[in-house]
């Protein structure tokens, strides 16, 4: 019997190592996705003579912020003359659409 004890000893000693470990970096959920702390925000992206005003849903990841999913709210071509009009009239609708989301989600 005491030749069992000490092998459960460190078993035990193990498990319990192990679960301080896992509880200190805090727990992970079992989708390979973080969303909780996730947040809408407007952006820009400028790509191929494109503007684009986009919403976007960001959660914090384990390296920096991950974009979980986007939606276009307006392209504006970079050549347009009415350029800065269209693109605060976009970033409008893009902060609009922010808090629409925000609330949903809420």
């Amino acid at each position: 019997m005491r030749l069992l004890a000490l092998p459960m000893t460190l078993i035990v000693i193990a498990v319990l190592v192990y679960l301080l470990v896992t509880l200190a970096r805090g727990a992970k959920p079992a989708s390979g996705r973080t969303t909780g702390g996730a947040r809408w925000e407007a952006d820009t992206v400028m790509e191929n003579g494109w503007t684009l005003i986009v919403v976007r849903k960001v959660a914090p990841g384990r390296n920096g912020p991950v974009e979980v999913t986007r939606q276009t709210v307006r392209a504006i071509r970079d050549d347009d003359p009415n350029w800065d009009d269209l693109y605060r009239e976009g970033m409008l609708e893009a902060r609009n659409r922010v808090s629409t989301l925000e609330i949903e989600s809420g």
